[in-house]
């Protein structure tokens, strides 16, 4: 048998929604719920209302700071944006579509991403753009630069650990290798690296950047049957964006320079 009903002062009430917010985790309503009540009580809201616009906030932040903690984890150098991005420095690279690509679907689908092109045309921009709207979609996702990346391989291999590194690349549904072409890969390097994509093959997406052609990986890949089959793995069911040769980073500065000499 219950005890007669007893109201809560509204102190009380305060006290005992922060004290529960805190136990069950949640700091976004517990942030809100002074605002949110002197908000319902202006506009009449319904106790619904109320209640809905406080779980709406919760989730929202929720997916925010999810948002977050997958990018910190993918490792990028820098922050890069597509919504950034001149696409009046650089023609080669159409609008539509880098959007068709920021829905994530070739993500999802497991398929490569190749940009290619010289220094300066945005490559690293649209890698690390393209890589941040996966991980804002809810995508794991992982940069590393090329050189970084073999030479954890050998380390791992070194310390019989390699099987468990290909692995742990293996898990992220997104990798994103940088400056592939730069330097020239021995063949247990290379090896290792066609290890990595193998894995990944038809499962979870790689995208590369590279300064050189793809006729021109024989130099970082100095086997040409390796070459052939890493070309084949990246390319595979694939998108390839040429981002061309002009340099919109030197030809911004050649502008500022001309412009402060007039």
């Amino acid at each position: 048998m219950t005890g007669p009903h007893h109201t809560l002062t509204e102190p009380a009430s305060d006290a005992a929604i922060d004290t529960a917010c805190r136990v069950l985790r949640l700091p976004t309503m517990r942030a809100q719920f002074a605002d949110t009540v002197a908000r319902a009580e202006r506009a009449h809201l319904s106790y619904r209302g109320f209640l809905a616009e406080l779980l709406m906030a919760e989730c929202e932040d929720r997916d925010r700071r999810r948002s977050e903690r997958r990018i910190r984890a993918a490792g990028f150098p820098r922050q890069k944006w597509l919504s950034d991005f001149d696409y009046t420095a650089n023609t080669n690279v159409t609008p539509a579509l880098i959007n068709n690509l920021a829905t994530c679907e070739w993500v999802k689908k497991g398929e490569p991403l190749c940009l290619i092109g010289d220094s300066g045309t945005g490559k690293s921009h649209l890698l690390i753009g393209l890589g941040a709207a996966a991980a804002m979609a809810g995508f794991r996702v992982r940069h590393v630069l090329a050189a970084k990346l073999v030479n954890e391989l050998v380390e791992a291999a070194d310390d019989k650990q390699l099987t468990k590194t290909i692995a742990r690349y293996g898990r992220v549904d997104l990798i994103c290798i940088d400056e592939l072409g730069y330097l020239e890969l021995d063949r247990r390097g290379a090896e290792m690296l066609f290890q990595v994509l193998t894995e990944r093959e038809e499962k979870n997406s790689v995208a590369i950047a590279s300064n050189e052609s793809f006729g021109g990986w024989t130099k970082t890949f100095t086997d040409p049957r390796l070459c052939a089959a890493i070309v084949d793995r990246l390319t595979f069911n694939g998108t390839i964006i040429e981002t061309g040769t002009e340099s919109y980073r030197l030809a911004r500065t050649k502008a500022r320079q001309q412009g402060s000499d007039t």
